[in-house]
């Protein structure tokens, strides 16, 4: 008997534009809120010409892969040059989230849908994204006067007619493509990592083996960000400073413990901070980073400023081993350890690819005044670029140890497709 007839297909419940427009506002709402908790406890709320929604309109763009481009100008005898790129990863997760869960609400309970079904549903809300996006995309645009430092400085910029300033507007078109194929890719892990959530009848012979895996994936990364809360209240109880904590673990949070996630591995991420910039970041990092020339920051240089830096290896491989557990534990018994290590495998690499993409920091900012640089002390650049051969490579090998014994270890319990001793 097939899983579903006509006339079911017939019964089956079109969602309707309020239930789209309902997900799609959610969505934003979401992003909006954690990012302007982030912004106002990294003290932005106090910015001049009440830019601070414009701001906060500007992050939420940044967190769905949209850009925001910086532009300067210094009078005739003068010159700027700024650019950022960053992705506030807080916020992202945010908005991920709560779409992904309007977006399975009303298909639980399915075994099948549709593809047209599925697709007609994604398109709604999809049309109701663009549109708060755009409208998000078209209201982050300011500008500010920077100042030069102490009153001599101010003086002579006013003298030579020098009055910097740096402002920001959003690059619409490519905000819009960006933030398709976010939603677009946010849509299809929800879909892939429900067990719940129904799947055209052409892919299911596909949910065994992918199911499990970007499961098991994605409760690894939510796993990295709630540790690194739990590490976040602790260090803001003992150490204090509770609003800059706050402002990190908001804006920025899973960009620190996924970056930390990956040296654990064994990865490098090439890195240099320079001038007033600086990373939201344990001592410890920005100690390595801070300095003349490009830096490698990897176990090893960590280690030369803290030996404890080494538990990094020991905690991954505990999540890692964990993730393959319940990987192994959630897919049918018939699957052989070896399947289980090129499942994980594979799913290591992409999550792993997909952190040094989106955990990428550049950022620079400079001032000249009749050819003379880095006036007012206002000059910085700020870079983090992953190796991402390197990476993906340790990925693979730890992806092939840790779903090969997390095979092994789920051996003993009771999966599907396991007949129950009478």
């Amino acid at each position: 008997m097939s899983a579903h007839n006509p006339s079911d297909q017939a019964r089956i419940a079109r969602h309707g534009w309020v239930a789209a427009f309902g997900t799609a506002l959610a969505g934003l709402v979401a992003m909006l809120a954690v990012a302007a908790l982030g912004l106002w406890a990294a003290g932005a709320a106090d910015l001049p010409e009440s830019a601070f929604p414009r701001v906060v309109a500007a992050t939420v763009v940044t967190a769905v892969g949209g850009t925001v481009e910086l532009s300067g100008t210094a009078g005739d005898l003068a010159g700027t040059d700024a650019g950022l790129t960053v992705v506030p990863l807080s916020v992202t997760l945010a908005g991920a989230l709560v779409t992904a869960a309007g977006f399975l609400r009303p298909l639980r309970h399915r075994a099948v849908a549709g593809a047209r079904e599925l697709a007609g549903w994604a398109a709604r809300i999809g049309v109701l994204w663009l549109l708060g996006l755009l409208a998000l995309a078209l209201a982050a645009r300011q500008t500010f006067a920077v100042s030069l430092g102490d009153d001599t400085l101010n003086d002579i910029g006013e003298l030579f007619g020098v009055s910097p300033q740096v402002g920001f507007a959003t690059d619409v078109p490519l905000t819009l493509l960006s933030g398709l194929l976010w939603l677009a890719s946010v849509l299809l892990i929800a879909l892939l990592v429900a067990r719940g959530a129904p799947l055209p009848a052409r892919l299911l012979r596909f949910q065994e083996s992918v199911r499990p895996a970007a499961y098991a994936m994605v409760a690894l990364l939510l796993a990295c960000v709630v540790l690194g809360v739990v590490i976040a209240l602790v260090v803001a109880a003992t150490r204090g400073r509770p609003r800059e904590t706050l402002a990190v673990v908001l804006l920025g949070l899973p960009n620190l413990v996924w970056l930390t996630f990956t040296v654990g591995l064994g990865a490098t991420w090439n890195g240099r901070v320079e001038g007033p910039f600086g990373l939201p970041v344990p001592h410890v990092l920005d100690e390595v980073l801070r300095g003349e020339d490009t830096a490698a920051l990897n176990l090893g240089t960590l280690a030369e400023q803290d030996g404890r830096v080494w538990w990094l290896v020991a905690v991954d491989a505990v999540l890692l081993l964990a993730a393959a557990f319940v990987m192994a534990a959630r897919s049918p018994a018939r699957m052989r350890a070896w399947q289980h290590a090129a499942h994980m495998a594979v799913a290591l690499v992409l999550t792993v690819l997909m952190i040094c993409l989106t955990g990428r920091v550049s950022a620079h900012y400079g001032l000249t005044v009749l050819g003379i640089g880095d006036v007012g002390g206002l000059s910085g650049e700020l870079v983090l670029r992953p190796r991402v051969w390197q990476a993906l490579g340790l990925a693979a090998l730890w992806g092939l140890v840790t779903g090969f014994l997390g095979g092994l270890l789920a051996r003993p319990v009771h999966r599907r497709g396991q007949a129950r001793a009478p």
